[in-house]
């Protein structure tokens, strides 16, 4: 089974060569400004911004949305929940659109369709605003990963960590935990795929028999998987001791990361706009 964690897609476009610590704060304002503006004009920028990322990045469109299928079930809900009243007279009174706009169909009256129950459109309005919120978080994050390699976020995070090191947290260590554990991840998948392959060539019948003879069939897999990634921890553990990985106090970096003008202006640049779209819209 080939199992990745990254979905890393490589690339030379300038989102590509933006250095990751930038991306990671453009991401953090932009994922603000979308819970900030309450206008469709504001809205409607924030929307313009990550669609100018995902074309100048080159980003197949069909790979991101695709990406976005378990999403789905959340805006339909938030769609439904929004639109849909039981009691439309109270609706009427004042229920308004929230803390956002409604656009259009402000002032709409709800329309009616069994008894008391009906539709309402400010209420829909207020729930495509609130999804698209949801959507355009998600391809925002998703621009940043597809264009960012894992280690790339890891040093990000080593280098928004090193003011920690005044209260002398090792924040060095922190972020080569985080950079194992991602590796680990497919480790971990291909295991548990050869693990399981050999226990259903033995006869382990993992669909068949009462629910308990199911649990016992997987418990010949789990245990065996456990003990495998407790051996390569060890090993590994014994590979770094042998390295004299901890034995100074600050480790060297093999590629020292500089902080461009280039990429000062765009970060500037950009939480400028974040700032005017969160204060104006």
């Amino acid at each position: 089974m080939q199992f990745s964690v990254s979905i890393y897609i490589p690339g030379t476009t300038p989102i590509h060569r933006l250095d990751a610590r930038v991306k990671l704060v453009l991401l953090l304002a932009y994922s603000v400004t979308l819970f900030f503006v309450h206008t469709w004009t504001g809205l409607g920028a924030c929307v313009a911004a990550c669609l100018a990322a995902m074309l100048v990045a080159k980003i197949p469109p069909a790979r991101m949305f695709s990406l976005l299928v378990p999403v789905y079930v959340i805006l339909a809900f938030t769609l439904v929940f929004n639109s849909f009243a039981f009691d439309i007279a109270h609706v009427a009174a004042g229920f308004g659109a929230g803390d956002v706009s409604a656009g259009v169909l402000a002032g709409v009256s709800p329309v009616p369709l069994i008894g008391s129950f009906g539709f309402v459109p400010e209420g829909f309005a207020r729930g495509a605003f609130y999804a698209l919120r949801i959507v355009f978080l998600v391809l925002a994050s998703f621009v940043v990963c597809f264009t960012t390699t894992s280690n790339d976020l890891t040093d990000a995070l080593n280098d928004f960590l090193k003011p920690l090191r005044a209260f002398r947290v090792p924040t060095q260590d922190i972020a080569m935990m985080v950079s194992i554990a991602l590796r680990f991840i497919p480790v971990t998948a291909e295991e548990f795929s050869q693990v399981r392959s050999a226990q259903w060539a033995r006869g382990a019948a993992f669909s068949d028999g009462t629910v308990m003879e199911r649990l016992r069939a997987w418990q010949t897999v789990l245990i065996p998987l456990f003990v495998g990634l407790f051996r390569r921890a060890d090993n590994l553990a014994v590979a770094m001791e042998a390295r004299c990985y901890g034995m100074g106090d600050v480790r060297t970096e093999l590629d020292p990361r500089e902080f461009s003008g280039a990429s000062a202006a765009v970060l500037i640049a950009g939480l400028a706009a974040c700032a005017a779209l969160a204060a104006f819209l």
